[in-house]
């Protein structure tokens, strides 16, 4: 199962700078392990503000017990609060692994009905071919 975790560190007043300095590196290298194991699938920096700690993190874990064991094990965790959203897949995930011709043919239909056959430039009727994919995107024809 995944889940997608905020996790907001509040550093207590009067911390030493040493103090943080050590748990965020502590930090930096259990992420590191969780991530060669398995469980850390990736990290986000939301936007922040002056003095705010906050990361998104998308984790694997079997069960929610398990998902608490490994963000128990994370050295910020003695500052910090985690907000857990379980994820299920969608069934129009693209993600890998995952098989288009069964997962995709809603996405699929409902796209192709909204777009005219044989005539796709009316789609967008007031754009360009540049500014509806922007710049660099490469177009093929069949």
């Amino acid at each position: 199962m995944e889940y997608l975790v905020t996790m907001t560190a509040h550093v207590p007043d009067g911390t030493s700078k040493e103090a943080v300095s050590d748990v965020r590196a502590r930090e930096a290298v259990r992420s590191r392990e969780l991530a060669a194991q398995g469980p850390l699938l990736r990290l986000w920096r939301p936007p922040l503000q002056p003095g705010e700690w906050r990361t998104l993190g998308l984790f694997a874990a079997g069960d929610d017990g398990q998902l608490e064991e490994v963000l128990a094990s994370m050295p910020l965790r003695v500052w910090r609060t985690d907000q857990v959203t379980p994820l299920s897949p969608h069934r129009n995930d693209p993600g890998p692994g995952r098989d288009l011709q069964e997962t995709g043919a809603e996405f699929l239909t409902t796209f192709t009905a909204a777009i005219p056959a044989a005539r796709p430039a009316r789609a967008w009727p007031t754009y360009g071919r540049d500014q509806r994919l922007g710049a660099g995107h490469s177009w093929s024809r069949r």
